[in-house]
């Protein structure tokens, strides 16, 4: 989010970017007040085909927010108790959230050291270990719970290794709901292909949160999908379980994508490729820099791998730190911005205790959550800023 003094380098500027497309997105705010349609109008069905085109995907659905987004495509799939969803614990609060409040049950798995992202290796030895495929589903040895789903998080804008993950959900038969809420924009490699975050499982669920490399002016989610039948029950879900006014087939949730979002939203999707270039871009600068500093092996422990595929659309520039919240502290004296994404997995949030976990189980992601830091990063970041920003962090380890 855009933020006040006294930060003279935010996490991320969003008046320099308003600045660029003022004038197109008043108008397109105005042609939805003048209409008066507010609600699932014109303007969401228009956004809702410009986003299934780019991501050449059959049917988008917009929702009330990225967090929606998941809930929706979980309850879509029929998700509840008896089930269990294998997800990570390293992520957002609402990726575990909307597997617990449909009645299942999430069952983690660490991280790569390297990526952030789930462990194709350790959801590969869970499988192996407690999963019996049979009779067209997979049951969990352990709990008796059917695992029905994989809920991969494609985290800081970096694709998951989703080859690997679909041969897994074919062998053991669960379907894959992606977690884009971070990477929109970002293709995977998927056998000979190169395919959108957010098109290679069931469904795709994606968050417009301001912050996002698509956001909106508040809160939206869209969910994609290739499944018509699959869409129409989204579509019905999202409006209280309504197909006709006032009749409701199932209880649904009321979460539409508001009409003056969309609006914004679609002009924004129109500069999402060359957004997510000079994001691309400013990363390589940050290597560079970094590199030239000699930080790396000495008090940064590593930066995010480059990116040429736009395999990683830098959502977040996350680096691994030694002496993380003193060297936060430090850029914030110095009037730099920046975030840790996340301080304590979920595992260990007091709100998920009853799944039993304990500090230990999760080593990868713990070690994580104690180490990363995300430097400032947007389109509108400028070299000499960059050059600051690693330049006061040189200054803090040789302090």
């Amino acid at each position: 989010m855009s933020s006040p003094a006294p930060y003279k380098i935010p996490i991320i500027d969003l008046r320099a970017q308003y600045r660029q497309i003022r004038d197109e997105v008043r108008q397109a705010i105005d042609e939805v007040n003048e209409s008066q349609q507010f609600i699932l109008g014109p303007a969401v069905k228009r956004f809702e085909k410009q986003m299934a085109a780019y991501l050449r995907c059959t049917h988008a659905v917009g929702v009330a927010s990225g967090s929606d987004a998941l809930l929706l495509a979980l309850m879509a799939l029929g998700i509840g108790p008896g089930d269990s969803v294998i997800t990570t614990t390293f992520t957002f609060f609402s990726t575990v959230s909307s597997i617990v409040r449909l009645g299942a049950k999430p069952l983690f798995v660490d991280i790569d050291a390297d990526t952030y992202l789930l462990s194709v290796d350790g959801l590969g030895k869970l499988l192996e270990a407690r999963g019996r495929p049979r009779d067209g589903q997979t049951v969990d040895l352990e709990t008796g719970l059917r695992i029905r789903a994989l809920l991969p998080v494609h985290l800081f804008g970096q694709c998951c290794a989703m080859n690997e993950l679909t041969a897994l959900a074919r062998k053991y038969h669960f379907q894959i709901v992606e977690d884009v809420a971070q990477a929109c924009g970002a293709r995977a490699s998927v056998g000979d292909k190169e395919r959108f975050a957010g098109t290679i499982g069931a469904l795709g669920c994606f968050s417009f949160f301001p912050s996002k490399t698509l956001g909106g002016f508040g809160d939206g989610g869209l969910i994609a999908t290739h499944d018509a039948e699959v869409a129409e029950k989204l579509e019905m879900l999202r409006m209280h379980g309504e197909r006709a006014k006032y009749h409701h087939e199932e209880i649904g949730i009321n979460s539409r994508l508001d009409s003056l979002q969309a609006a914004v939203l679609s002009v924004k999707q129109k500069y999402i490729e060359e957004w997510c270039e000079q994001r691309i871009q400013r990363a390589e600068t940050y290597r560079r820099l970094i590199d030239e500093s000699e930080l790396v092996g000495k008090r940064l422990i590593g930066i995010p791998p480059l990116s040429k595929d736009k395999s990683h659309v830098f959502n977040n520039y996350v680096i691994r730190a030694t002496r993380r919240d003193e060297l936060k502290q430090f850029l914030a004296e110095q009037g730099i911005q920046s975030e840790i994404y996340y301080p304590l997995p979920l595992h260990l949030q007091n709100c998920f205790a009853s799944l039993g976990y304990k500090p230990g189980d999760f080593p990868q992601a713990e070690r994580a959550a104690s180490q990363v830091l995300a430097l400032p990063l947007y389109p509108e970041l400028t070299r000499q800023q960059q050059e600051l920003i690693v330049d006061k962090i040189l200054a803090f380890y040789r302090s």
